[in-house]
């Protein structure tokens, strides 16, 4: 897919202004949607919209399925709308952070609020809703009916699946349909939290739609090992015969660090490549429904990934293994008709990504964070941004850019003066500047760059296990002078 010249801005829906603790489908995305159109921007960025799960932190990048809505992002307020909560069951006068996302409060408060809607829905709806109801379980029935049941049978034993009763977690024809009988009505409280996640996310779509805004999405490469995906279709996955994976994913070691073990399970791609890679297909199915143009997560494990056997601790004990990339793509692209991806590419560059990358024009990512401003023609100076690039000033991974400037050696922070003509008085805006007047096809900031925040308003620190995903703004945040300067920073740098 070739991309129009375009900006964007990127802040995870968690982090929208809202009044229950979270940010949600309601006022404050309409309110951030607003603020974009009157930045002139095209496209808003976020992290994977799956269910989160306070084990994993509540990382978007650990949810329970890779095709269903978080149903903490859902507005209380739309439902009280709808019809199926009042005004004082949701206003109770709860007081929550601002600045942060406290998730097991808010899961706690939301869950009991959803699951009255849910009762009301079922026994109350309107004739329309009901159709609307069925029309959206038909439609999503290939990822739903696993999905809503797997959630139920956590209600129901707790813990990974893996554990569960062998006929359970084996999925015995004759076990499953007991449960679906035995837990109808867990069932149908999470097959209405979808419809409603579907219904409130694709007004909000229209909405910025109707503004000519886009939405970018983020495609995780790997899933959670006790995740719907998972445990619905476990043979496209490398694991031993009582569902545990054989080998986990991460990254080998790299000059400075020991590597990372992320422990999702990897992919058989043998298996997913005799199915035509039929799951994948599903998922980018779903996910292009929801979003207009998809980031590419750790792009490099589509040319080959590395591999760590389950019982070693240690990054190094991995192989590379390889993956039938240009075959996959070739067959997303015959379903697709065009790929609208950009790819995660930083770290492990080498000819085999790359011949994967440029063979289906996929834009790849440049952050300033990686530079050597020292180093003439770094590839992460954004005067050096080719046209086949997106440029970033900052990611969801990384420092915000007043975090990193702060933290660097005083003969860079020299060199990146000299390279991009600034004197650090507003080193935020000098670096989008920098971004949006380089070659990139795209480029991207994020809210915190745009108010010029520190290291404590960053979003996530890999290898970490705690405190991250939490950072929220409010609505004094969505400032008109700001939306202004970056309006008028388009319009020299990206439209000309």
């Amino acid at each position: 897919m070739r991309f129009d010249r375009g900006a964007g801005v990127f802040l995870h829906l968690t982090s929208l202004p809202g009044p229950h603790g979270i940010g949600d489908l309601g006022g404050g995305a309409r309110a951030f949607v607003d603020w974009l159109a009157a930045a002139d921007q095209s496209y808003w960025q976020f992290c994977p919209l799956g269910p989160t799960a306070s084990i994993h932190g509540d990382s978007p990048y650990q949810s329970y399925s890779a095709f269903a809505g978080n149903p903490l992002l859902i507005s209380l307020d739309r439902l009280v709308d709808d019809g199926y909560l009042d005004d004082d069951e949701v206003h109770t006068g709860e007081s929550f952070p601002d600045d942060r996302v406290d998730y097991d409060r808010v899961r706690e408060y939301k869950t009991e609020r959803l699951r009255t809607a849910a009762t009301r829905f079922h026994e109350d709806a309107d004739a329309g809703d009901r159709e609307a109801f069925d029309a959206f379980r038909e439609r999503e029935s290939a990822w739903l009916d696993d999905y809503a049941l797997f959630m139920a049978l956590r209600t129901r034993y707790g813990g990974g699946w893996t554990d569960w009763p062998t006929p359970v977690r084996d999925r015995d024809p004759d076990a499953l349909e007991t449960h679906r009988e035995g837990l109808a009505d867990e069932i149908a409280y999470r097959e209405f939290v979808q419809f409603a996640f579907d219904r409130q996310w694709r007004a909000l779509r229209s909405y910025a739609g109707d503004r000519g805004v886009e939405f970018v999405g983020d495609l995780p490469i790997y899933v959670a090992l006790d995740s719907a995906d998972v445990w619905a279709s476990p043979e496209i996955f490398d694991l031993t015969g009582d569902g545990e994976p054989a080998a986990v994913a991460g990254v080998p070691p790299n000059p400075g660090d020991d590597g990372q073990r992320w422990g999702n399970p990897v992919y058989d791609w043998e298996a997913l490549q005799a199915t035509g890679y039929e799951w994948w297909l599903d998922r980018l199915d779903r996910l292009l429904d929801l979003v207009d143009v998809a980031r590419i997560d750790h792009f490099k494990g589509f040319d080959e990934f590395w591999a760590i056997p389950a019982d070693a601790d240690a990054p190094a004990a991995g192989a590379w293994r390889d993956a039938p990339g240009h075959d996959f793509f070739e067959t997303v692209e015959s379903r697709l008709g065009e790929l609208p991806f950009v790819v995660e590419d930083l770290g492990f560059v080498d000819e085999g990504l790359v011949a994967l990358r440029e063979r289906f024009g996929l834009p790849s990512m440049r952050v300033p964070h990686y530079a050597d401003w020292c180093r003439e023609g770094h590839m992460y100076q954004p005067m050096h941004y080719t046209e086949d690039s997106v440029g970033y000033t900052s990611t969801h991974d990384t420092d915000t850019i007043v975090g990193y400037y702060e933290s660097l050696a005083d003969r860079q922070r020299d060199c990146l003066h000299y390279n991009i003509g600034a004197d650090g008085a507003e080193i935020n805006w000098s670096v989008i500047e920098a971004v949006w007047r380089s070659d990139a096809v795209l480029a991207f900031t994020t809210v915190q760059d745009v108010l010029g925040l520190g290291e404590a308003a960053r979003f996530n620190r890999p290898g970490t296990a705690t405190g991250n995903w939490q950072w929220r703004c409010s609505e004094a945040a969505f400032r008109e002078a700001d939306a202004a300067r970056l309006a008028r920073m388009t319009d020299e740098q990206i439209r000309n």
